[in-house]
């Protein structure tokens, strides 16, 4: 296969595929079910050819969609490419399977790893839609570029996307609260010790059928002893190493009965950042706030319901909140409503933060106005109920 140009093409261009290739008999035998089939993805004058590998046995029909645990069950396929001299050199959807990989392999020692988290929805009439995928694809090259990552082009992230969903697409339940989650992830794979940026890749796409992954409202615990990022470290990079440092932490919370950390800033613990599996927001008044900094992973769902809120009339504020802000404001009334956003976590509602030995509690989750809107919303446009006033759903075709 020739080495993939990744010039890349005018935005205003819709990916297109092969039209029709699918509904001729030869292309549904079993017979073709087991050989390689090429893709091609038109975009302007860049083509991306993808090898495409059938399973030879759907796993679906093991799937109980009626439980559905998040992370745990993975679709027929996935989308591989490969890095290498300089370049992206291969793509290709091939069953979901397991890697080979050398114990050299530089991102076991190195770290240089990073992922990212969408979902796709299915309508009423059997549409299949992803949600933003494009400020994915922009955060996933922000957080390649802060690593010494190389840039995944957009036919590869998007249109490679598209592919993957358009074949799985059996894989998208439909039930309200439920989805597929898809799971782009990048790592070194040059097979050298050595501090240095790896001289290869593989960027991988995986999905998954996935329910909630919070089941009620969540109990934080301001974390004021460890520390999540620092000022210029790679907090706003959605990277692995992020999460693996959260761990310990987290898990001494939870022994204390708490679900997540309130994470607060590395330098006096003073300013509330995030919650480590989603952004934290909050309503004062008729204003929408949420924390702001160069260490918080700036979500695509914090990002979304700060455009509904400023749509429907309301404030919003980016900006630092201390934690005597937000304590006194639970105090006195103020802070009416909390919430983590995420797409994991889509929007849940916080009920008690710890903080220094004692609780609050913030007012009843099932009478908050503003977030019980904006989630219901939410639902509504992801699953196609509602006209798509922002353009945000985009169309497996």
């Amino acid at each position: 296969m020739p080495p993939l140009r990744t010039k890349r093409h005018n935005k205003e261009t819709p990916y297109q595929f092969v039209a029709g290739w699918n509904e001729f008999p030869f292309f549904q035998s079993a017979f073709f079910a087991n050989l390689r089939a090429l893709v091609v993805i038109v975009m302007n004058e860049a083509t991306t050819a993808i090898r495409m590998e059938h399973t030879p046995q759907s796993r679906l029909p093991q799937v109980d969609f009626n439980n559905l645990k998040f992370g745990q069950i993975f679709s027929d396929h996935m989308l591989v490419a490969e890095f290498a001299h300089g370049q992206w050199e291969d793509v290709s959807i091939v069953p979901y399977g397991n890697l080979s990989l050398s114990p050299a392999t530089s991102a076991l020692h190195y770290g240089q790893a990073i992922f990212e988290g969408l979902k796709a929805y299915k309508f009423a009439d059997g549409t299949v839609s992803v949600f933003r995928p494009d400020k994915n694809h922009e955060r996933f090259n922000k957080s390649a570029r802060r690593l010494e990552m190389p840039e995944v082009p957009e036919e590869i992230f998007i249109g490679g996307l598209k592919a993957l969903l358009d074949l799985d697409r059996n894989w998208v339940p439909q039930a309200i609260g439920s989805s597929l989650y898809v799971r782009p992830f990048m790592f070194a794979t040059e097979a050298a010790l050595g501090v240095h940026p790896s001289d290869s890749y593989k960027f991988i796409i995986v999905t998954g059928p996935v329910g909630a992954y919070y089941n009620k409202p969540l109990r934080l615990k301001v974390e004021t002893h460890f520390t999540r990022a620092a000022e210029g470290g790679v907090g706003f990079s959605k990277n692995a190493g992020n999460y693996a440092l959260s761990l310990h932490p987290t898990r001494l919370a939870q022994e204390e009965g708490f679900d997540q950390l309130m994470w607060t800033d590395a330098n006096e613990h003073k300013y509330v950042e995030e919650a480590g599996t989603a952004n934290l927001m909050f309503r004062v008044g008729d204003t929408i706030i949420t924390p702001s900094s160069s260490t918080i992973l700036h979500g695509i769902t914090r990002r979304t319901i700060i455009e509904i809120a400023r749509h429907w009339g309301f404030q919003a504020e980016e900006r630092k909140v201390s934690v005597k802000e937000l304590i006194d404001g639970i105090e006195n009334g103020s802070v009416t409503e909390a919430f983590a956003a995420g797409t994991a976590a889509t929007l849940t509602p916080i009920s008690e933060i710890g903080y220094e030995g004692q609780i609050y509690t913030l007012p009843d989750p099932a009478k908050r106005e503003f977030s019980n809107k904006v989630l219901q919303y939410l639902n509504d446009l992801r699953y196609g109920r509602i006209a798509d006033e922002f353009g945000w759903n985009v169309i497996v075709d």
